[in-house]
């Protein structure tokens, strides 16, 4: 009997062990067939069903398949740090994750494309503000410590992407930065075509980083989108009422209808009351005295709750006494 219940234990844990291999590997198909389809068009589609997944148990095969797809593709980088940035408003470890190792592969021998692709990626999270503005700082002090051509490039291409949004919120990191292009170009112990690229990222400043915006608008996204989206349905249906309420008392509408032509629709929007006091107003600095005034406000039709109003012209009304 001993024997048959640790057989029956085996061969649940079993299922159970391969129930989770046939999860795991759904998962990452899924996860790998939201980076195959996402652009700037149907961005704001794919978030809500990538949350449907498991990236909390996903988050390595996340940025496993997301810096594979933006290495495979660097001109949808912007498009990749824009979901990005969703998922971290949510999930914030994702976003630690991915940066470490992007930093980790940028200590990597690679050859310059790959290197190029990566740090265009960690630009673009600078963009989004998934990664501080100081990192990139960092980033770009270390390969101007010791220039070269291939360290001089790699770094006017990464600063070419995040230059914009390092003049808005670290112009003086920004400026020292543009000082030690400056020294290089200066001392001119790199090749021609490079100081050229540096002359190029100057006119570029000037023209304040024209054609390469931090965020294009259409991936400016609202973390908080679904949420917002729900809040709003919320005040659409206080608004609107619902369909199914309409649909419950259709039998009994025509038993209410006459008391609801009676009921006084809320003025929502305070027009009426904008109104009175317009009509206030006028009457008393139209008039020439405060009995003028008092015989004319008796005149007008103070609708319930509009009485108060009235003490808050009491210093207009000494004022025409």
């Amino acid at each position: 009997m001993e024997i048959y219940s640790i057989r029956k234990e085996r061969q649940r844990e079993n299922r159970v062990s391969e129930y989770e291999r046939m999860s795991w590997d759904a998962l990452r198909k899924s996860i790998n067939g939201f980076m195959n389809k996402a652009n700037a068009i149907n961005i704001k589609n794919t978030v809500p069903e990538l949350f449907g997944e498991n990236l909390i148990r996903g988050r390595g095969l996340f940025c496993r398949s997301i810096m594979k797809s933006q290495m495979a593709s660097p001109i949808f980088t912007d498009v990749f740090a824009a979901l990005v940035a969703v998922v971290n408003s949510k999930i914030p470890v994702i976003g630690d994750l991915l940066l470490r190792r992007l930093i980790l592969q940028l200590n990597k021998p690679a050859n310059k494309p790959q290197l190029l692709a990566s740090l265009k990626f960690v630009a673009h999270l600078v963009n989004q503000q998934v990664v501080h503005e100081l990192i990139a700082l960092q980033l770009l002090t270390v390969y101007l410590e010791i220039p070269n051509d291939d360290s001089v490039e790699v770094a006017v291409s990464f600063f070419t992407e995040c230059g914009s949004i390092l003049q808005d919120l670290c112009p003086s990191g920004l400026y020292a930065i543009f000082e030690r292009f400056r020294r290089i170009l200066h001392e001119g112990e790199i090749d021609k075509r490079i100081q050229f690229l540096i002359e190029n990222l100057f006119a570029l400043r000037k023209a304040k980083f024209q054609g390469y915006p931090a965020v294009r608008p259409e991936l400016d996204l609202d973390p908080d989108f679904a949420e917002n989206e729900k809040k709003y349905e919320e005040l659409k249906k206080k608004i609107l009422g619902e369909e199914s309420e309409k649909e419950g008392d259709a039998d009994a509408e025509s038993d209410e209808e006459e008391d609801e032509e009676k009921k006084e629709i809320k003025d929502e929007s305070e027009t009426n009351l904008i109104n009175f006091r317009r009509t206030v107003y006028q009457t008393i600095m139209s008039s020439v005295d405060f009995e003028e005034a008092g015989h004319k406000l008796l005149k007008i039709k103070i609708e319930p709750g509009h009485a108060m109003e009235l003490t808050v012209y009491q210093t207009i009304m000494s004022s025409v006494h």
